[in-house]
């Protein structure tokens, strides 16, 4: 019986991959003059912004370093009103689910500053949630399942009673690692690419959610 459901927050509440993408690449051409292309940070979706910056900048010959990523979140929040996209279910399904006596949380491999960010993009704060859980508080990002691991603990639910929504490949890796059922969104993959990946259930979107939850 699912107890918690973990949402994802990249792909899942809101579609910021278009957003970060342009941050990243804005920051490492301006600051660093590397030739990074768009297409460079599709492999490293989901993983966090120390891969995703990280990785393609190790391409180009230049090593990873932490003004990286605070100018890359810099351009994000400025301009983030303008390039997310909040998914119509974003703010309703996990207060819907709240009162159905579920309990809700985020698990996002993003770190504290893009996240709440992102919930001021939906209208929302941490407190709308029983857990909130970002790649500032672990050690180990996804795949592994340390962010998942921790909402449950937070919230005093065992894996088992785990459902979580995500939408990269990582992703539902890390809740299948973590022994969670997971149900993916098919916003960032293509559906054989995530159920290769382990996902329980693919779907376009979570509008009938309320429908099925109870059947994964």
């Amino acid at each position: 019986m699912i107890r918690l459901v973990i949402f994802d927050m990249d792909g899942v509440l809101i579609d910021s991959e278009d957003a970060i993408t342009r941050a990243a690449m804005q920051a490492l051409s301006e600051d660093y003059g590397l030739p990074v292309r768009y297409e460079d940070f599709k492999p490293f979706t989901g993983m966090g912004e120390r891969v995703f910056i990280g990785s393609v900048a190790e391409k180009y010959g230049a090593s990873f370093c932490e003004p990286m990523r605070e100018k890359t979140y810099r351009i994000y929040c400025d301009t983030a009103k303008d390039r997310v996209t909040v998914f119509p279910w974003a703010y309703t399904l996990p207060k819907k689910l709240k009162e159905l006596g579920f309990r809700v949380a985020v698990g996002s491999a993003a770190d504290d500053v893009k996240v709440l960010c992102n919930l001021a993009c939906i209208g929302a704060d941490r407190s709308d949630f029983d857990a909130v859980v970002t790649a500032s508080e672990v050690t180990r990002k996804k795949p592994d399942p340390e962010i998942f691991l921790k909402c449950a603990e937070k919230c005093g639910v065992s894996p088992a009673e785990c459902l979580v929504f995500e939408d990269a490949v990582s992703g539902v890796q890390a809740a299948k690692a973590g022994g969670m059922k997971c149900v993916a969104l098919t916003t960032s993959f293509d559906r054989q690419t995530l159920l290769d990946a382990g996902a329980d259930k693919v779907v376009d979107s979570l509008d009938d959610a309320l429908d099925w939850i109870r059947e994964v």
